[in-house]
């Protein structure tokens, strides 16, 4: 199936229903599909057909949907680029990627014209914003373009979108997602549009990373209006969803911390509101427990955990999960709940295995392996299929309790190794923001000649705090195994991430290595 479905399928159905808005503008279906049509008319005229590398450099806007369906609609395969990527990082993707066609937004145009020598590969600049200089604008192109109705027949194994994952600890790698997993998961997790009311999604996240992409095909494949935000700012998003009546949501950790920063949350009309998923991120205990308090009643909460990999989520921690009610006891096992990822989607099977390869049980911390019939192509310029026996190795260390809801306890490469014990930072961690004066903390492990790694801890007290380490350290002792306890403990204004929220931890094992 060819995912410019999930636009001509709903466009049939609610063709006068609004798509997309943005900033102003907005598109019914139909008006959506006939400008995607004209694009792909537009893109045939510069060659682009089956395989044809086309990327996207720009924030979040209607054109941004309309350029990936564009090049679906001609079996082109779509990149979208991460715009906050650094220069030597954009130049390995679109030098990786093989990119013929760049459209490209005007902030980033000279970005672009300083790398184009080094981009043997790329024949056509599109202006997003418009033209300049000999670059045409995506305008310009599809109002002298005809539509182009007849898709491409793409078999279900091919490449669609090539996304670059964050590379927090090394260049980004291109995952390569076909026809087939992204028809797989939308067809999976939202009913089609049937012309009853779906409500309306807000998208800030950005394209480039899977939950924007997902997200952008799941709301128009169900017949929601999508309303897109070019770039995350509190204000600006909670005026949005004031006035375009929002009932889905979907944000990384530090952008729920930002909207709590807001001193006039509680006086906003967020009403409309039934789900607000979150997730990119781990999202610390503190940060959600102040928005289950904060955010209206009727708001439910979804932390959905995956990535880009497996085509987004894996498994959810739903809104009953989340509302805190019942008898102590309820309360209390519910609290403790919120650190989870919740259990596996119905599509979804996951093992948790030891050193070993064997199964682990309940209780076991091991590395959570995954199978789903949406798991990657594989990785761009890669070989060997990263498929052991069928499951997929997340990297991700994590354990489950007696029910099946599962607990991460952190990232393989960084578990710390202190004297033959393993010592897992999320465990840490959670200890850590479960005192009442710390917002964040973040545990790394540091070289030590005689244990082999040391516990070293980076905290962001709450506003008004003046907490000590001696203070908290004494904390942690009372609550942690002698071995576990983090024996530098360092106080920061915040803790360095990259642009979904993920700590940079080899930023900040540096940074302590140095110090």
């Amino acid at each position: 199936m060819n995912t410019i479905s999930f636009l001509s399928i709903p466009a049939g159905i609610v063709p006068e229903q609004e798509a997309v808005v943005c900033e102003g503008i907005r598109f019914s279906y139909a008006e959506t599909l006939s400008r995607t049509r004209r694009l792909s008319g537009a893109l045939a005229r510069l060659g682009v057909g089956c395989g044809t590398r086309v990327a996207a450099l720009g924030v979040n806007s209607h054109r941004s949907v309309e350029a990936y369906y564009a090049t679906a609609l001609l079996g082109g395969v779509f990149i979208p680029l991460n715009y906050r990527a650094k220069l030597p990082e954009l130049e390995h993707m679109l030098k990786a990627g093989r990119a013929r066609v760049l459209l490209v937004g005007e902030r980033y145009l000279e970005t672009v014209r300083s790398l184009a020598p080094a981009l043997a590969e790329l024949e056509t600049v599109i202006g997003i914003d418009g033209p300049s200089g000999n670059h045409p604008g995506y305008e310009e192109l599809i109002a002298t373009a005809e539509e182009l109705e007849t898709e491409a027949e793409v078999e279900d194994d091919e490449t669609t979108i090539l996304m670059y994952t964050s590379g927090t600890t090394a260049l980004p790698k291109g995952v390569m997602l076909t026809y087939h997993d992204f028809t797989a998961y939308v067809t999976a997790n939202v009913e089609l549009a049937d012309g009853t009311p779906r409500g309306a999604a807000l998208l800030c996240v950005p394209l480039y990373h899977i939950a924007g992409t997902t997200n952008m095909m799941t709301t128009l494949w169900t017949g929601r209006r999508l309303v897109l935000m070019p770039q995350f700012e509190p204000r600006g998003w909670l005026d949005l969803v004031e006035s375009e009546r929002i009932t889905h949501a979907f944000l990384v950790p530090t952008m729920l911390k930002r909207l709590l920063d807001e001193p006039d949350l509680e006086r906003r009309d967020l009403s409309s509101l039934e789900i607000l998923s979150y997730g990119g991120a781990s999202m610390p205990f503190p940060v959600i427990r102040r928005a289950i308090e904060r955010f209206p009643t009727s708001v439910g909460f979804v932390n959905a955990f995956g990535q880009t990999e497996t085509t987004s989520t894996l498994t959810i921690l739903g809104p009953e999960d989340h509302r805190l009610v019942g008898t102590a006891g309820e309360i209390e096992q519910r609290t403790k709940r919120l650190t989870s990822i919740g259990r596996p989607l119905p599509d979804v099977e996951v093992r948790i295995v030891g050193e070993d390869g064997a199964t682990l049980g309940s209780g076991e911390v091991g590395e959570i392996c995954v199978r789903t019939p949406r798991v990657m192509k594989g990785y761009a310029g890669g070989t060997e299929s990263p498929l052991r026996d069928g499951w997929l190795p997340t990297r991700d260390m994590g354990w489950r309790d007696e029910e099946g809801y599962l607990f991460i306890a952190g990232r393989k490469d960084d578990m710390i190794i202190r004297g033959g014990e393993n010592i897992a930072p999320a465990e840490v961690e959670a200890i850590l923001q479960s005192h009442p004066g710390v917002e964040e903390a973040a545990v790394v492990g540091l070289t030590d000649l005689e244990w082999g790694q040391r516990v070293a801890a980076c905290v962001v007290l709450r506003p008004g705090e003046t907490l000590t380490a001696e203070a908290l350290g004494e904390f942690c002792r009372q609550r942690l195994a002698s071995f576990k306890k983090p024996e530098i403990i360092c106080f920061l204004p915040e803790l360095p991430k990259n642009p979904m929220g993920k700590i940079l931890r080899k930023d900040l094992r540096a940074q302590l290595e140095a110090s």
